[in-house]
């Protein structure tokens, strides 16, 4: 009863979080800036936005494809189709509730490959490393590559308006004085938690956690065609960057923008997915304002933003609804087939 309370929690506070990023954003618009919204969302092409879901059904293949690659060491070889459609009612488990995914993709191999959820569990771990390392690494080269467009948008927005106040203090240089003494705060309790809370369930879990970061990243060296598992990595997330690229040609203020601008989108919209579960609301907003580096039109960004993540989320919701439905009847045939061969 209790984890009951807490899934609904879980749920409605992240709806809650996303709802409040929408009502953020959109308290500064004015009435005719929102009818532009509402105007290029509903006026959009929407030949690539099917695309892009086309797109993105092509990012999960290649995910699928790079786990069973994973389990294979371990003696499972897992049907393709199998292993797709479990990939999608996780999904689709997501959107309810973070992390249930894992949990669920996992239980649909345990169910229909007789793959033990433990064993599957560690392979997901592995495969959510190499996908922070990727992302950590698309991010530092965006960061690179934008640096100075990026460094402008920053001296604009945050520092000049920042420097402005502190020209008041008498001091100038107090502003440094308290951010060492707030970073030097900061080690001093982080310290103290570890020492304090070293045998804590929750401490354990989270070095547990990261335990097996090491050991799933480890356990690559046993793998088959290394190659292509790289490959794989590599294609999914030219999936997310097409998939995110072949959506701005549904708009005319977009249509223009090259390679660059869908790339930086794709890094700081992740932000969003990571932040809040889904990126309900905050996805959209970030998109809108990453797109005023390329002087688009907040109105524009924001119609943007949410064709980007209805195209992500109606993909989803269609295909792991499917997939959640499909799964127990194509098996059933398959199972009927065999026992009557």
């Amino acid at each position: 009863m209790k984890k009951r309370l807490l899934n609904i929690f879980q749920f409605l506070f992240f709806l809650g979080l996303g709802v409040f990023f929408i009502w953020l954003f959109l308290r500064n618009l004015t009435p005719g800036q929102k009818k532009e919204i509402y105007d290029s969302f509903v006026h959009a092409d929407f030949t690539w936005f099917y695309l892009s879901m086309i797109v993105g059904i092509a990012s999960h293949v290649f995910r699928s494809l790079r786990w069973k690659m994973l389990l294979k060491p371990m003696g499972y070889n897992p049907k393709n189709l199998n292993i797709i459609m479990a990939v999608f009612i996780g999904y689709l488990a997501n959107l309810a509730l973070p992390r249930l995914g894992e949990v669920s993709k996992c239980g649909a191999l345990t169910r229909y490959e007789k793959i033990p959820i433990n064993k599957s569990i560690g392979t997901v771990i592995t495969e959510r490393a190499i996908d922070l390392l990727t992302l950590i690494v698309l991010f530092a080269i965006t960061i690179a590559i934008n640096f100075d467009r990026l460094q402008n948008y920053m001296n604009e927005k945050i520092f000049d308006p920042v420097a402005m106040k502190l020209e008041s203090l008498q001091n100038p240089n107090i502003v440094f004085y308290i951010v060492g003494i707030f970073i030097l705060l900061m080690l001093i309790l982080l310290y103290r938690i570890r020492r304090r809370y070293q045998h804590n369930y929750l401490y354990i879990k989270i070095k547990e956690m990261v335990k097996g970061f090491l050991e799933g990243l480890s356990s690559l060296k046993s793998m088959e065609k290394p190659w292509l598992f790289i490959l794989y990595t590599v294609s999914i997330w030219v999936s997310y960057w097409m998939m995110t690229h072949v959506v701005f040609y549904s708009l005319t203020e977009t249509s223009v923008l090259n390679l660059n601008a869908s790339l930086i989108v794709l890094m700081f919209g992740s932000i969003g997915i990571i932040v809040v579960q889904g990126g309900i609301g905050i996805y959209p907003a970030i998109v809108a304002e990453t797109l005023v580096l390329y002087h688009i039109p907040p109105s524009s960004g924001y119609a943007m933003g949410w064709l980007l993540w209805t195209a992500q989320q109606l993909m989803i919701v269609v295909l792991g609804s499917a997939s959640f439905g499909l799964l127990p009847v194509l098996n059933k045939k398959k199972k009927t087939e065999n026992d009557t061969a």
